[in-house]
């Protein structure tokens, strides 16, 4: 189905995914690969381990509110400056980090870096809306996006480990640069301007976005997938290293066969969405988090921490999860495609914000090294998430 919108944009799945995967995979990246260091830099810079947090949790902050910023921008000037100028302001920083020896230093640069990687993932997102949104191959983006950064987390400490162990911290920092930089330069000479000819540039359109029954709806839903598995990366190492005893080998090896279960969920995704519907297909992935959360349960109720008491529940919440990011974007903004990127940026800003609270405040409250916190969050987020379902239905069924 053609694109009126964005005539230019003529690329296969593949070779989309090849041009637009880069910028959100580095965006997380940039938190997951500097995880193995993250001990050793108050001596490297002088400092206190607090400031060398505070350059992780303000990272995650500024990811994810700079968006407010950058959504509405690329609304009015376009995704294509929004897109260069971020990934080009994020490789910079990332080179000058690896140049730097002082903390104040360090922790600026940090900011600039999640700076530039906030405007790359907005403009990013709503070029997938402004190109994809009422055609299937959308559903396979989504879906491989999220399948794409459940391997980060898995992946990205370990090869953090492998180059900091080979050539230093620094080349860390670099070889986020110099990624930056090859993305930036495949983009510069292949991402058109796909923003609507037809769009509001005088103000965001945040109150009506926020007014919106479906955009909350099915936000709760993407907060509800991205924050198990948030959840779950922050409890298994506790449960699968120092519980159940497995190696850090071993752990990264289990770890990841939640992420391949993810990405062979999304081959399927493609042809089940469509059937189900995108309201379906997010009862759907909603069910699928309560019943792994129920044999999550009955694991640390009757079993030992183990992979068949929290890895094998696992698969099934990652179905889910592939489930729902599949069709919680084009659910949220359906009714916001004159203003994609403001309504995209409220979409990830509120989904951070939910995950970072709730998501947090599980793992502690609820013991880190039990399956606790995951089935907890799963399990409330999936309830509220279809009782928002529900009574959007209902609106729209009064309504007809």
């Amino acid at each position: 189905m053609p694109n009126h919108n964005s005539p230019n944009w003529t690329y296969s799945v593949p070779a989309a995914l090849l041009l637009m995967a880069p910028f959100d995979i580095l965006a997380s990246l940039a938190m997951d690969i500097y995880l193995p260091v993250v001990p050793a830099m108050p001596g490297i810079l002088g400092t206190t381990p607090a400031v060398i947090q505070l350059s992780l949790s303000l990272y995650m902050i500024v990811l994810g509110v700079g968006q407010i910023v950058f959504g509405p921008v690329s609304d009015r000037i376009g995704r294509r400056p929004v897109l260069l100028g971020g990934a080009l302001l994020f490789a910079a920083a990332s080179l000058m980090i690896a140049a730097t020896s002082t903390a104040p230093v360090f922790l600026a640069l940090r900011l600039l870096q999640a700076i530039g990687a906030s405007a790359a993932l907005v403009a990013t997102f709503a070029t997938v809306r402004d190109v994809y949104a009422e055609r299937p191959e959308g559903v396979t983006i989504y879906g491989l996006f999220s399948a794409m950064l459940a391997f980060v987390p898995a992946l990205g400490p370990i090869a953090g480990a492998l180059v900091a162990g080979q050539y230093g911290w620094r080349a860390i920092f670099i070889t986020l640069g110099l990624l930056a930089i090859g993305a930036t330069a495949h983009a510069l000479a292949r991402w058109p301007e796909t923003r609507p000819v037809r769009i509001d540039r005088h103000r965001p359109a945040f109150a009506p976005i926020l007014r919106n029954g479906a955009f909350w709806t099915y936000t709760l839903g993407f907060s509800a997938a991205m924050g198990t598995f948030f959840v779950f990366f922050s409890t298994a190492p506790r449960v699968l290293i120092d519980r159940a005893g497995y190696s850090e080998f071993a752990f990264s090896l289990i770890f990841a066969t939640a992420a391949a279960v993810m990405i062979v969920t999304t081959r399927f995704a493609k042809r089940l969405v469509p059937h189900w519907g995108v309201a379906g297909s997010l009862a759907r992935g909603m069910t699928l988090l309560m019943v792994g959360a129920v044999l999550l349960v009955i694991g640390q109720s009757f079993g030992v921490p183990s992979f068949s008491t929290f890895v094998a529940p696992m698969w099934v919440i990652a179905v889910g999860i592939v489930l729902t990011g599949s069709v919680t974007a084009n659910g949220a903004l359906e009714a916001f495609g004159h203003v994609a990127g403001t309504a995209v940026a409220l979409y990830f800003c509120v989904q951070s914000l939910i995950v970072g609270v709730l998501g947090t405040l599980a793992v502690v409250l609820l013991g880190g090294d039990t399956a606790y916190p995951l089935a907890g969050y799963s399990s409330t987020m999936a309830v509220v998430t279809l009782a928002a379902l529900g009574l959007l239905k209902r609106q729209r069924a009064a309504r007809a």
